[in-house]
């Protein structure tokens, strides 16, 4: 049953070679060129790809000296009493202590900038400022103390304290000048 297709090609004698009319290949190339036009690409770059590619560069040269503090390369000398000069925060020592003072730090910051200064509670406003200022230079001083003796609980819990207190009485200030616009309210409309 099986046969080979060669032995049956040769064996008929009736396959006639067809020969295609001339010009046949030139027409069906033609055809398929309008039908399915072949898209001419631009060898090299183009000026959109230039400067993609250098705000790419220029943005991974910035990071990189972001990253690396943009010393220049040059290796300080561990005798030099300069070594750091910079004060860590609380934030640097501990991914958790990092979380717990930027929540702090927002909130404070949020609480004071709801807060609305006029003439009327200026004194007021002034007195809560001053005291946060003063607890501010205090959190700096436990800082530098955290600094130079390294973290332990005791630094820890106070700076933890301080922010704390310092929310406390921006909550206190928004607290007492609510009741200072009702009384002035209330003032006004006797």
């Amino acid at each position: 049953m099986a046969q080979d297709l060669r032995n049956l090609f040769e064996k008929d004698t009736k396959v006639q070679r067809a020969k295609m009319s001339e010009g046949h290949e030139a027409r069906f190339l033609e055809k398929l060129e309008k039908e399915l036009p072949i898209e001419k690409k631009s060898s090299g770059f183009s000026f959109l790809n230039i400067a993609a590619s250098v705000v790419v560069l220029l943005g991974l040269s910035f990071g990189a000296y972001q990253f690396f503090g943009g010393s220049g390369g040059e290796v300080v000398p561990v005798d030099n009493p300069v070594v750091e000069n910079t004060i860590k925060s609380m934030g640097e020592f501990s991914p958790e202590l990092k979380k717990v003072e930027d929540y702090y730090l927002a909130s404070i910051n949020l609480e004071l900038s709801k807060v609305e200064l006029t003439p009327e509670n200026k004194d007021l406003v002034d007195g809560y400022i001053q005291r946060l200022k003063e607890l501010n230079d205090e959190y700096n001083k436990l800082t530098i103390e955290l600094n130079d003796n390294g973290p332990n609980s005791i630094t820890l819990d106070a700076l933890i304290s301080n922010l704390k207190l310092r929310l406390n009485l921006v909550t206190r200030l928004k607290e007492k000048l609510e009741e200072f616009n009702d009384d002035s309210f209330g003032e006004e409309s006797a």
